[in-house]
């Protein structure tokens, strides 16, 4: 889709489209757009159905409905623009994909209104931007964790968003979208190569918090210990564990680890409780996680369909130097 201004979609209803929900089939119809943004057109009295404004996204689809869908200049994005430097992998004119370091967060909340990832992206991507939601602004359709470093994927467009979204939505399951982490954790779980299943819901005693919790959103987490790490006392006090993300909750690679009774290195949040097992690691990796300051989690690889082209596009991330200087701290022992 261009971003120049009142752009318009002219659309027919036939016969077998009676009966469908008015964002739905428009959603079917303009690929290019997202049914939020379409329902969010619709509430804005941007679409006409035979010549009549329609704000209802319920509206029933007769057949013979001539409909017209008018698409406003994309308003710059409320976020401001800030030069923030980085670490790009990938560019072209749909997507973006991006190796955040540790610290950075995502987007613009509470406490964190400037200095994200967004802020960054906005100044970075300026005109190329051509319009999300009806603001030129990025597409986040997945984050990481403020302290998780790694790979993240972006949309510059709507057509990419919509794509996107749909392919984190289904997490691979149809498509070939693939997250892989490499996460350092306290003790080496059994068995060494697994799944974890367990549904994800707020913590209902820190809502900073997330927890393994009935009810919850359902959460999946295939591992694979690569290396154990012996302590002092002659047993695996540490390991290094690929994960591969089936579903993408909130924190579900802590939150998972933690509860199987192997938290990640470095995570105050939910691995409070193992600090003193620090005394068990060699002095160098001591060192190493003292000054780690940040849990112990890198998203490295990450795969996904181009939203226009339909290719794989597939990237690989090195751990970054204060995991790097984690890992080689243990293999000195």
């Amino acid at each position: 889709m261009s971003d120049n201004s009142n752009q318009r979609f002219e659309i027919s209803a036939n016969a077998e489209d009676k009966g469908a929900r008015l964002d739905r089939f428009l959603a079917a119809k303009i690929g290019e757009l997202s049914r939020t943004r379409l329902k969010a057109l619709i509430l804005e009295g941007e679409v006409e159905v035979s010549g009549r404004t329609v704000r209802d996204p319920e509206y029933r689809v007769n057949a013979g409905d001539e409909i017209s869908v008018s698409i406003p200049e994309a308003e710059p994005a409320k976020p401001a623009a800030e030069n923030i430097p980085l670490d790009i992998v990938y560019e072209d004119k749909d997507v973006i994909v991006i190796d955040k370091p540790a610290g950075l967060v995502v987007h613009p909340a509470a406490g964190n209104r400037t200095g994200t990832l967004v802020n960054a992206l906005i100044a970075h991507c300026g005109a190329s931007l051509s319009g999300i939601g009806g603001e030129k602004r990025p597409g986040i359709v997945h984050r990481l964790d403020k302290d998780t470093s790694g790979l993240l994927v972006v949309a510059k467009n709507d057509q990419a968003h919509r794509s996107l979204s749909e392919q984190f939505a289904d997490h691979g399951r149809t498509n070939e979208l693939s997250r892989g982490y490499i996460a350092f954790t306290w003790g080496a779980p059994k068995p060494e190569r697994g799944t974890i299943d367990a549904p994800i819901a707020r913590d209902p005693r820190s809502r900073v918090k997330m927890a393994v919790k009935k009810g919850g959103k359902e959460a999946v987490t295939h591992y694979e210990v690569l290396r154990k790490y012996p302590g002092s006392d002659g047993k695996p006090v540490a390991s290094m564990i690929e994960c591969e993300l089936e579903t993408g909750r909130t924190h579900q690679i802590r939150v998972h680890l933690a509860k199987a009774g192997h938290p990640l290195l470095g995570d105050a949040v939910y691995g409070a409780g193992f600090q003193s097992k620090a005394a068990l690691l060699p002095r160098e990796a001591q060192a190493a996680l003292a000054a780690l300051n940040r849990q112990a989690l890198h998203a490295y690889r990450l795969a996904f369909s181009h939203p226009r082209t339909g290719k794989l596009l597939s990237f690989e991330s090195k751990l970054p130097k204060e995991l790097a200087a984690l890992e080689k701290s243990f293999k000195k022992a």
